[in-house]
């Protein structure tokens, strides 16, 4: 009898174990000649050699398809423990496989651009309309880079800028105070990674999450940086989020030039980076529109009844064009 440790580093235990422990049964069920003590991730398995090192051969098996596809199940542990490889579906313009297997994919011509792009350049402009899909292919790509071992970390950051409305005093520390602007970025991560491997990466500053003040003085090496919401910082702001980049590491820059929040004496950061930089090597450059937009139909007529107005109000002489109201005084 020997005894062999393996260690499951990239897999979630809560998708390989399953719900109440019952892959992790299924699999003890398929090797009745071995004793098995799982805890976290490191597996102690107990029998003669040869059964111990089939159990870690189809284990790593395991650990591969559950890292590669986000989810385990009881047919798929019994086709792999009998040597019948599942049958792979092959998912045109996959960027990664989500939470419970979903696929990640480009679903338009600019997303699968962007893919491209992002694959050819080491700092990438996304530019487009709300809902287009800009911020949640560029997080599916990091979470690529991550889970191929290409980099070491990821960079999200967004500036805090209130979408035209006070908010006040946030209660609570600096994260809950913080958290608010960064929901979206939140959200996307939510759908790519199991929510146990997530607060892992997060508590382990493999993922970070900060606002765009954070950045200075710091140089980020092998590591896939994101900047949202680009159009609201300030020249000097996106300045210095531009020169953070470090030695083995990529930087996704998204803005929708519509939806500035700025003050009307400031000018937008990325409107000026992208005169500033363009036809510079080695920066690609990706334009969504209205076209590429994946929420709601009704989002995409929103946008173009706004591009229409917005058209019609430019046309005005100065003198039609709606006055703000004067404020009345009682004598």
């Amino acid at each position: 009898m020997i005894e062999r440790v393996i260690i499951l580093e990239n897999i979630d235990p809560v998708v390989f174990y399953g719900v109440n422990n019952c892959n992790i049964q299924l699999v003890k069920t398929l090797f009745p000649k071995i004793r098995l003590i799982a805890r976290g991730h490191v597996l102690k398995v107990i029998g003669d050699e040869k059964e111990t090192t089939l159990f870690e051969t189809k284990i790593r098996e395991l650990e591969k398809y559950c890292t590669e596809y986000n989810q385990l199940n009881e047919e798929i542990i019994t086709d792999i423990v009998k040597g019948n490889a599942p049958v792979e579906v092959k998912q045109d313009h996959l960027i990664i496989y989500g939470v419970n297997g979903k696929p990640i994919v480009g679903r338009t011509e600019n997303q699968q651009k962007l893919v491209k792009s992002f694959e050819t350049n080491d700092l990438v402009f996304a530019l487009g309309p709300a809902g287009s899909g800009k911020t949640y292919v560029a997080i599916a790509l990091a979470v690529r880079a991550l889970k191929n071992k290409e980099v070491k970390k990821i960079i999200l950051s967004r500036p805090a800028v209130e979408a035209g409305e006070k908010l006040g005093f946030l209660p609570g520390d600096m994260k809950d105070k913080i958290d608010p602007y960064l929901q979206p970025l939140y959200d996307a991560l939510q759908d790519m990674i199991p929510a146990a491997r997530l607060k892992e990466y997060m508590d382990n500053n493999i993922i970070q999450i900060a606002p765009l003040a954070f950045m200075r003085g710091r140089t980020l090496n092998d590591a896939v940086i994101i900047l949202d919401e680009a159009q609201n910082t300030t020249t000097h702001q996106i300045k210095m989020f531009l020169t953070r980049l470090g030695l083995h590491a990529k930087m996704i820059i998204t803005g929708d030039m519509t939806q500035i929040d700025l003050p009307a004496s400031q000018i937008s950061g990325l409107a000026q980076a992208l005169h500033i930089l363009k036809g510079v090597h080695g920066i690609g450059r990706v334009e969504f529109t209205k076209k590429d937009i994946v929420r709601h139909h009704l989002v995409q007529k929103i946008v173009e009844a706004y591009e229409k107005y917005s058209e019609k109000q430019s046309a005005k002489p100065e003198s039609h064009r709606p006055q703000k109201s004067e404020p009345t005084t009682n004598n």
